[in-house]
């Protein structure tokens, strides 16, 4: 597939650079504040504007925080943008705090006897926490955030040093194939490869007059092309207020296949990754639309101020629906397949932005599902961790709105968990989510069939494992547990009045069906 015409050599390598840093949790140590290794922007903050009441503690805040990066000799600059609002009316989300960044920089002019040292935004907050003597939750680093099929852990899979190691994917001693979760990686055992569908499209049914389908928004990276996934089903480019909902960008993940790479000859590693969760939704509730916003690009990364800003005007949407006001639509079930690990995951360490935002989306009474991840630990990961969990120490009290669900990955014969799934008591259930099939993109890759032999003027091979033009694949991760479960509560709230949201009653009723079904409420045998 042709690249688009604005993409250069440039792009493409500055796009192939990862984003962001990974934390030293031994730099800048503070008493009392354990941290463990997140991915994070070291340039850049964020900080939430101030509340009723805490003015005094918010000018504080900021104080310490440009006070610790002067002692490092750096500047710090506070834009006046909203990220939560950016561009968009200041009457949207009431109660939700404000975002802004805060922009770390060297001077121009170090000073003097001094080598300019690029800015690191973990130790200017240790410090600042050092100066106030405790906790700074209106502060903290702003996160990547990855979309994660198995194998994208940005600290793995896209590191030289690891695919090439002789001494893991290509030694000997192990064998035939791969082991443990990377067992997933490879195409027949999990890992994404061309599939053929033979059956019918799912069966939508007809509306009747003043109804509606239930709708199903994805904050991922975005919606391409295919026969199941029209316009009358998916909305794609959604807008608020004439401003686009997330990332519109020539470097589009449903549209170009392979925008980074150094002459690998693969697909990027997360293209298609929303039609394929498009596609899980059409399967299990064919009913319902579906509004795709792309956060991501082709590296499966999302800034936190992106993913924020996106988030918010998603929630909006759903706000000025259920109040009647211009400009609203239904959000129904939110599907977040993505995720990050906080550094400090604990009460009183860590901003509750996001939590306070997905707590207003369930209170407007949108089911909100997100991914447990793919990295076979039990570390709480953001924001599928964001609630009242069984001993859980983030200081996030029950509510009595709809729930966070958060859903871990099953292998194929559903009477086990897949090896990969992220686990523990802050993951609420298990579903389908090893060797899935659902839609692609009809993308072609640079890794040709192995064995070629042409007769009688047809083109005969072997399977191409990167000829993705038959419309299906297989694919394995808990990025697709989660559409699983969202699919299933849209297809339980089935067709709903025209003006007006599913009530908290039937979306409660919904999910309570949907868990019902799924382990731990099923037992495993």
């Amino acid at each position: 597939m042709a690249q688009p015409e604005k993409w250069s050599w440039q792009d493409r390598a500055e796009g192939s650079i990862p984003r962001g840093s990974a934390l030293d949790p031994s730099v800048e140590p503070v008493e009392g504040i354990r941290a463990f290794p997140t991915a994070y922007l070291p340039d850049r903050m964020l900080i939430s504007e101030r509340k009723d009441g805490e003015n005094g503690a918010y000018d504080r805040d900021l104080r310490a925080l440009t006070q610790a990066a002067g002692s490092f000799g750096w500047e710090l600059r506070v834009e006046s943008e909203d990220v939560v609002r950016a561009g968009l009316t200041e009457r949207m989300l009431p109660g939700i705090p404000g975002v802004r960044r805060a922009i770390l920089t060297t001077p121009d002019i170090p000073r003097e006897g001094e080598s300019p040292v690029p800015p690191d935004a973990w130790r200017v907050l240790q410090r600042a926490r050092r100066i106030v003597g405790g906790p700074m939750p209106r502060a903290s680093l702003e996160h990547v955030l990855a979309i994660d099929p198995v194998g994208l852990n940005p600290f793995t899979r896209t590191n030289p040093f690891t695919r090439t190691n002789p001494f893991t994917r290509t030694n000997p001693v192990r064998g035939a194939g791969a082991v443990g979760s990377d067992d997933y990686l490879e195409p027949g055992r999990g890992g994404r490869q061309p599939i053929c569908w033979i059956g019918a499209a799912p069966v939508r049914s007809r509306l009747a007059r003043k109804q509606r389908r239930a709708v199903v928004a994805v904050l991922d990276t975005g919606c391409g092309e295919h026969d199941w996934l029209p316009d009358s089903i998916v909305t794609r480019g959604a807008e608020l207020d004439g401003v686009p909902i997330g990332l519109t960008g020539d470097d589009d993940p449903e549209r170009y296949p392979d925008l980074y790479g150094q002459l690998d000859g693969e697909i990027d590693a997360v293209a298609g990754h929303g039609t394929f969760i498009a596609g899980i939704i059409r399967q299990t509730a064919p009913d319902a639309d579906v509004l795709a916003i792309r956060v991501a690009n082709s590296l499966g990364v999302v800034d936190e101020s992106t993913f924020l800003q996106a988030l918010a005007a998603v929630i909006e949407l759903q706000r000025r629906f259920v109040h009647g006001e211009d400009g609203g639509r239904p959000i129904d079930v939110l599907n977040l397949s993505l995720g990050y690990y906080h550094e400090t995951p604990i009460d009183g360490h860590f901003s509750l932005v996001l939590h306070e935002m997905l707590q207003t989306a369930r209170s407007l009474g949108t089911v909100v599902v997100c991914s447990a991840g793919n990295d076979a630990i039990d570390r709480p990961s953001f924001p599928a961790s964001l609630w009242a969990w069984p001993g859980a120490d983030n200081g996030i009290v029950a509510d009595k709105h709809l729930p966070l669900v958060s859903v871990g990955a099953l292998n194929p014969s559903q009477r086990s968990l897949a090896l990969f799934s992220n686990v523990g008591p802050w993951v609420r259930t298990y579903a389908p989510g090893a060797m899935v099939v659902s839609t692609t993109p009809a993308f072609t890759g640079g890794t040709q069939a192995v064995t070629r032999a042409d007769v009688d003027g047809f083109e005969r091979q072997t399977v191409d494992p990167d000829d993705y033009r038959g419309g299906f694949a297989a694919w394995s991760g808990t990025s697709f547990s989660a559409p699983y479960v969202a699919g299933r509560v849209a297809a339980l709230l089935g067709a709903l009045p025209a003006d007006a949201a599913a009530t908290d009653a039937a979306a409660a009723k919904a999910v309570e069906e949907v868990l019902a079904a799924l382990p731990p409420d099923r037992p495993l045998s």
